[in-house]
């Protein structure tokens, strides 16, 4: 699966200004919900009980939340690069600054796995961490997260 199946230029926030996880969600609910014509109080409060059942704070400052929706008709992803690192209840304890949203059709498992599977994939290799992380532009990130895996992390 290609990111850029899943991630247009329009649902990458270069430089998203929170003070804490439950306003990330707030924010990315808001901007899922913008683009895809939903509710966002609906993304907003799935997201929570996900959240509730462990944290998606993966470690080395990542968080992918990511839900199934009975109202998305596909997947979607939304990609936020925060200002400043926030509290995420991760694995490691660190704090967060890359937050992928994933949202899915509740049918859609199988590809939703494969999409939870990509985004890990590039998030294994360093080099592509670091570009996300020297990026500031919306097109410099859109040109890291869809660049094809370099050999070593795919």
């Amino acid at each position: 699966m290609d990111l850029r199946d899943l991630l247009t230029p329009e649902a990458i926030i270069p430089s998203l200004k929170v003070k804490h996880k439950k306003q990330a969600l707030q924010e990315l609910s808001q901007r899922a919900a913008e683009l895809m014509g939903l509710n966002a109080r609906e993304i907003y409060d799935t997201l929570q009980q996900r959240e509730r059942l462990g944290s998606t704070g993966l470690g080395r400052g990542i968080a992918i939340p990511h839900v199934k929706l009975r109202t998305l008709s596909r997947i979607v992803c939304i990609f936020a690069k925060l200002d400043e690192p926030i509290e995420f209840e991760s694995i490691d304890n660190e704090p967060v600054d890359l937050i992928f949203l994933l949202l899915a059709p509740e049918h859609a498992s199988g590809d939703h796995l494969k999409a939870l599977a990509r985004i890990s994939r590039l998030l294994r290799d360093p080099q592509a961490l670091d570009r996300l992380r020297a990026s500031k532009e919306r097109a410099a990130l859109y040109a890291a997260l869809t660049a094809p895996p370099t050999p070593h992390a795919a």
